[in-house]
């Protein structure tokens, strides 16, 4: 098959946010698998219009003019388009291609109070935002998801707000996110947490670094860093001197497995975001054994195999699955689950059927 792939990003050129990584990997495994794959992207920074990744081909258009993209998506001439978040793309490339199949996963819909969470706390800046909405959640955008060929969720108490959102005759079907579940994992011998995600605002990265300083006996680990440097320095000069942190910014989990070795040595997985879909994070935390700490319970990954926070006690949170190694079989029945239902080749094989399925419709 030739399949085109849609995102608002692709991990990597500067950008590393969860949509892109979902769109990355899925594109790595269809290639690996011998199909042809395009993806078409916004361009960043040093982003040539045409790049070679993973075996995919990389087409970009320039950020300020997405009707760009409708040559780029004439050109890949694909079998099937599939838009990994809906966005103004995803109504050029059917306009451009009609006669082709189209479908679209929502990964994490925003409704009217989302939008007003990423406003009063923006990755950038309230302009950013503005930006986001016009691409992603304009009228023409809501349309190009509710007549697309079908919708898709990766994570099942998406599917209410989705087809209410949308205004779908049909409940969007559930499409897991293909994660990489290790063999097996080496826990520290030394209690350690830790945290991994950008370090915006609207993720509170406070509330995981102030915990820091409440256990002292605890080993904890950021990883990430945020799209405002100057917050970001902020924060590392504020922390500097806790003793049992490290905040080792950025770790681009394609090039290298330190990510993987820091969550198979940690205890818990911590989420302190004030609003989530359902994480990347979560499921290659599960993944490696880690029970989740969050006050967001997407699928009831917290509450399940963690412990969800109420009222931003996430030192009780912590305290509690810390006593008598409850993480452990929190974490383990997280494994089980994720094993079951997002190991890779199993999430691809659930991405090439529905393709087929597609096509043939």
């Amino acid at each position: 098959m030739k399949i085109c792939l849609i995102s608002v990003e692709l991990f990597a050129w500067g950008k590393y946010g969860g949509f892109g990584r979902a769109t990355r990997t899925i594109g790595r495994e269809l290639v690996k698998r011998g199909h042809t794959v395009f993806a078409v992207v916004p361009r960043r920074k040093d982003q040539r219009p045409v790049e070679a990744l993973d075996g995919m081909t990389v087409l970009s258009f320039p950020a300020m003019w997405p009707w760009a993209s409708s040559r780029l998506f004439a050109q890949c001439d694909a079998d099937i388009y599939h838009s990994c978040a809906p966005s103004l793309g995803t109504h050029l490339a059917m306009r451009t291609r009609p006669d082709r199949a189209h479908i679209v996963t929502v990964r994490d819909p925003h409704d009217l109070n989302d939008w007003k969470t990423e406003f009063a706390l923006p990755s950038l800046n309230k302009l950013q935002v503005l930006h986001n909405i016009l691409y992603e959640d304009s009228p023409m955008v809501r349309r190009a998801v509710l007549c697309s060929d079908a919708v898709y969720v990766p994570a099942r108490h998406l599917i209410a707000k989705v087809q209410s959102l949308y205004g779908l005759t049909h409940a969007p079907e559930f499409l897991p996110t293909p994660v990489t579940v290790p063999p097996q994992v080496r826990k520290a011998a030394r209690p350690t947490v830790c945290h991994v995600g950008r370090m915006d605002r609207r993720k509170r990265p406070t509330l995981f670094l102030d915990l820091a300083r409440r256990f002292p006996d605890v080993r904890f680990i950021t990883v990430g860093a945020s799209r405002d440097p100057k917050w970001d320095e902020e924060l590392r000069v504020r922390y500097a001197g806790v003793p049992n942190l490290e905040m080792l910014g950025f770790i681009n989990q394609f090039t290298s497995n330190r990510l993987s070795e820091i969550l198979s040595e940690s205890w818990v997985y911590v989420n302190t975001a004030a609003r989530e879909g359902l994480p990347n994070a979560f499921l290659e935390a599960a993944a490696h054994r880690c029970a989740i700490l969050g006050a967001v319970d997407p699928d009831g990954f917290a509450s399940q195999f963690g412990y969800q926070v109420k009222d931003d006690d996430f030192a009780g949170g912590l305290a509690w699955l810390l006593a008598d190694n409850r993480w452990k079989q929190q974490g383990e029945q997280g494994h089980r689950y994720v094993q079951e239902t997002f190991a890779t080749e199993r999430a691809v094989d659930r991405h090439v059927a529905i393709y087929e399925q597609a096509i043939k419709a």
